[in-house]
């Protein structure tokens, strides 16, 4: 899988990230302060991961600020990208099955190298579900997206 990762800071939890995401197989392309002469601001990072998901170049997203809330505003700002901030292994899994996230947000200084890879076992673990609840409000999120009136 192509994983987009982007993260306004080089910390050591990115380069965790990044590192863990490689062992695990996946294809990685980063942004941000993990790129030398990339824009490292969460806003302008973020939005490049996230436009990655969107355009199809990149499966999925990963992207990271110290609380991860701003790359979490920044990505959903892009038409297309359901990005959850996830502190946890549950809300990891839920944000895939139920959300059918597909960019995942994370705090730098919140997220320890275990916590990220229970995290991260759960959000590749999950898949979304096909609850016909969940899949009626999914497809209310893409209409909001396009601007259409989403009731």
């Amino acid at each position: 899988m192509r994983i987009s990762v982007s993260s306004d800071m080089d910390e050591p939890m990115a380069r965790s990230l990044v590192a863990e995401l490689r062992d695990r197989g996946h294809e990685v392309a980063t942004h941000g302060a993990l790129n030398p002469g990339d824009d490292p601001r969460w806003a302008v990072c973020s939005e490049t991961a996230a436009r990655e998901v969107a355009a199809g170049t990149a499966d999925q997203a990963v992207v990271c600020c110290w609380t991860g809330t701003g790359a979490s505003i920044a990505a959903n700002k892009v038409p297309g990208v359901r990005a959850a901030l996830c502190t946890d292994a549950y809300t990891a899994d839920g944000a895939r099955r139920w959300n059918d996230a597909n960019v995942l947000a994370l705090s730098l200084r919140l997220t320890s190298e275990p916590l990220l890879k229970e995290i991260l076992d759960a959000w590749f673990a999950a898949e979304a579900g096909e609850d016909t609840e969940d899949r009626e409000n999914v497809a209310h999120v893409e209409r909001l997206d396009l601007g259409r009136n989403a009731s």
